[in-house]
């Protein structure tokens, strides 16, 4: 992308006397620092709402998925079990191909709104982030045909995320897999929770073709690195070495984590 041009301001452009100068009394540095805080806290609290709607939007989803298009799906996969039992016996081959296509079809799309309505429903999280995590991304792996393997490290302060705190690292971690699905040509994945002084970090390495360019400014990178930065961190994603393969690190800050983004009840682990 092109680097914008600016032009150089001339030597006698000149700003108002309130701009040139603070206002006597004031303080320039404190005045400084009490606006960066109160910028900071107006971005995490908008970064609160922007998770808080993306959440009422999955579950809105979800809802419309299972209720809509399931029942749709299901409504034709009887019209069909139907037409199975009307057909005669000497009906031409043609047509059980077609109705055997049309059945197989029928329960593939059946299967990925399954998929879709469990992605993006409601979180159980009551049992605690660990247990919940390493049981979706067994499921996951199962269903997505990947190997992998999962740790965490044993730290009490797991036991304190809030609820936002722990939803923000699931999603995640779901996204994350669901992209090495999608897109590394990976056989396997690891994801593992790193305990730091000050942040939790959430890794994901697979064994695919690595991370290009096109993959960059996705809708899936856009959201976790915005649900990592509500909570004090980041996101980091490359190739590994070789180009081959793909690491991701997504930082969350521990007192982010165990505050929440709003009061809110606390999630422990059994």
């Amino acid at each position: 992308m092109d680097t914008p041009f600016i032009a150089p301001l001339s030597a006698d452009v000149t700003f108002p006397s309130s701009l040139q100068q603070p206002p006597a009394g004031a303080t320039p540095c404190c005045d400084a620092a009490t606006g960066r805080d109160a910028l900071a806290a107006r971005i995490a609290q908008l970064s609160a709402e922007l998770l808080c709607a993306d959440e009422a939007v999955r579950r809105h989803l979800a809802g419309e998925l299972h209720d809509g298009l399931g029942a749709e799906l299901t409504a034709a996969r009887f019209a069909l079990a139907n037409i199975s039992t009307w057909l005669p016996a000497d009906a031409p081959d043609d047509c059980w191909r077609a109705l055997d296509l049309a059945q197989r079809a029928l329960d593939t799309a059946a299967n990925a709104n399954r998929r879709l309505v469990a992605e993006q429903g409601s979180v159980a999280l009551e049992g605690g982030l660990v247990g919940a995590l390493a049981a979706w991304i067994a499921d996951y792996a199962e269903r997505a045909g990947l190997r992998t393997g999962f740790v965490c490290a044993a730290d009490a302060r797991l036991l304190e995320l809030s609820s936002p705190g722990a939803l923000a690292i699931f999603r995640v971690a779901q996204e994350a897999l669901s992209n090495v699905a999608k897109h590394a040509r990976a056989k396997s994945v690891d994801v593992w929770i790193d305990a730091g002084s000050t942040h939790l970090s959430l890794i994901a390495v697979d064994d695919g073709r690595g991370f290009s360019r096109s993959h960059r400014r996705g809708y899936g990178l856009s959201g976790m690195r915005a649900r990592a930065e509500a909570f004090g961190g980041g996101l980091e994603i490359g190739s590994g070495d070789g180009g081959r393969g793909t690491r991701l690190v997504a930082r969350f800050a521990w007192h982010a984590l165990c505050a929440g983004s709003a009061p809110a009840r606390r999630v422990s682990h059994s």
